[in-house]
């Protein structure tokens, strides 16, 4: 009897029960599919969003790199976390009260349409680099772990029929109560099969002995370095302020306290994740230290106890799916709100859209499932490309604290500029002269948008800070 592989399957099965229950409560428009009617709990925010941060790269990215370099991997996740409460404490409130959609939305009603246009492209393709990610990740945990049963094409296969249809089904609702139960089985899971690894090493100590001297593995600064952590944590604090997928969570909270609370908790949350996580992966040098990084981590969960290892399993599933079914929603949402109702057809009707939204969550599924199959080096560039995020927040930032020194012009020549780093950054290696693209991105748009104030004296729209709805200010757990 392969244990592990009946509970992969019984996993499957209640993610798609809890589909079709939320499916009742995502009904009556698109709204209710996107944004979950903008009524999530402060429980459903804080799932949200720790279920969107803790993926593949969270988890078994973590532990593979803590496999070479020690615990100071663990700042991967520690980083998310502190994005997350920056987003809570400081733009959280300022997006509740534009009651807007989408972050092109943000930028079509302060700036112009150019802006938006390039904007949305920008955001759609940062999130469906980050979706091919967590198939590669996803099809990598079960060939690795049941290679018997999965091929790493199949595994792929069978993640992005989860993923894609969880998604599908309940839109908003099923990503936030599926991730209830993510949340609950990733932290179980891998909390669990830590301390029985450590414990049948009889405690840390014969773990520590046994680990080369050369590498700083019990440092949590040493291994990846201070400006390795800094370089983390500005570029996932960038992303934490103006992501869609991010966005997106804090919108359908249901008022504004809601969501600061769900964010501030959740980046809590996620602080010790990420070092449980590289210990795992330090337990594994130690106990395979003859194989690649990628296999140590399997081999040391398939070597638990039976149920321990099928529900280790299921956990960095798990992770995959919460985020790969935030990313691919926000994606549709981009597409069906920002491009085709307002460049293909604004008089489209609520029930028209909300087919092109649920139609978008397949075609977008399979195009990245496509991506996925063919692109190799997804998860080395997966960092650089989260960073383009840096001239999404600089527009944002300056829109919602100072508006003043904004210009008409300004959202669009700052990402373009973005972009054009980020090019620059991959193509010619002499403009690397910061240690991370995320230094140079920041440097770089900042000048933009500050150079766009001097040269451009057409301001932003008056009136765009004027929300379109009253805050609702109910909150129930």
């Amino acid at each position: 009897m392969n244990i592990p592989l009946i509970i992969v399957l019984l996993y499957i099965v209640v993610l798609f029960l809890i589909s079709f229950w939320a499916e009742k409560r995502a009904r009556g428009g698109v709204e209710n599919y996107v944004l979950a009617g903008r009524k999530l709990t402060t429980t459903l925010v804080t799932v949200s969003i720790v279920g969107l941060a803790i993926g593949g790269a969270s988890t078994i990215g973590v532990s593979e790199q803590a496999y070479k370099v020690g615990l100071s991997a663990g700042w991967y996740t520690a980083a998310w976390g502190i994005g997350a409460i920056c987003m809570g404490l400081l733009v959280a409130k300022k997006y509740r009260q534009l009651c807007i959609s989408t972050i092109p939305e943000l930028l079509e009603r302060f700036y112009d349409k150019k802006g938006m246009v390039i904007g949305v492209f920008c955001q759609i393709i940062i999130q469906l680099v980050i979706t091919s990610l967590q198939y590669i990740a996803g099809g990598t945990i079960l060939h690795a772990m049941l290679p018997e049963i999965f091929s790493f094409t199949t595994g792929m296969l069978t993640s992005a029929v989860v993923f894609i249809g969880i998604t599908f089904i309940g839109g908003m609702w099923s990503a936030s109560l599926s991730n209830i139960l993510n949340v609950l089985l990733i932290y179980v899971g891998i909390v669990a099969a830590t301390i029985v690894s450590v414990l049948q090493h009889g405690g840390l100590a014969p773990v520590i002995a046994k680990l080369p001297p050369a590498v700083p593995y019990t440092s949590l600064i040493d291994g990846v370095g201070p400006m390795g952590i800094i370089g983390w944590i500005l570029v996932l604090v960038t992303v934490n302020l103006s992501l869609q997928s991010i966005i997106q969570i804090s919108l359908g909270a249901r008022d504004v306290a809601t969501a600061q609370r769900g964010f501030v908790i959740g980046g809590a949350i996620m602080l010790p994740i990420g070092f449980v996580c590289a210990l795992m992966g330090i337990i594994a040098r130690v106990d395979y230290p003859n194989v690649s990084a990628a296999m140590a981590l399997p081999l040391m969960i398939m070597s638990l106890n039976p149920v321990l290892s099928g529900v280790t399993l299921a956990a960095l599933w798990a992770a995959d799916i919460s985020t790969a079914c935030n990313l691919l929603l926000s994606s549709a949402t981009l597409f069906s709100q920002d491009i085709y109702k307002r460049m293909i057809h604004p008089s489209t009707s609520e029930k028209n859209l909300l087919f092109v939204t649920k139609a978008s969550v397949l075609v977008l599924g399979a195009l990245t499932l496509f991506l996925a199959m063919t692109v190799s080096g997804i998860i080395q560039t997966i960092m650089i490309g989260l960073s383009l995020t840096a001239a999404f927040s600089v527009v944002v930032l300056f829109t919602l604290f100072m508006p003043g020194l904004c210009r008409k012009n300004s959202a669009f020549y700052t990402i373009l500029g973005g972009l054009v780093t980020l090019v620059l950054w991959q193509v010619v290696p002499a403009v690397r002269i910061l240690p991370h693209v995320i230094y140079l991105e920041w440097v770089v748009c900042t000048a933009i948008f500050l150079l766009v104030y001097i040269l451009d004296s057409k301001p932003i729209k008056a009136d765009a800070f004027l929300a379109p709805a009253a805050e609702k200010a109910t909150d129930t757990l």
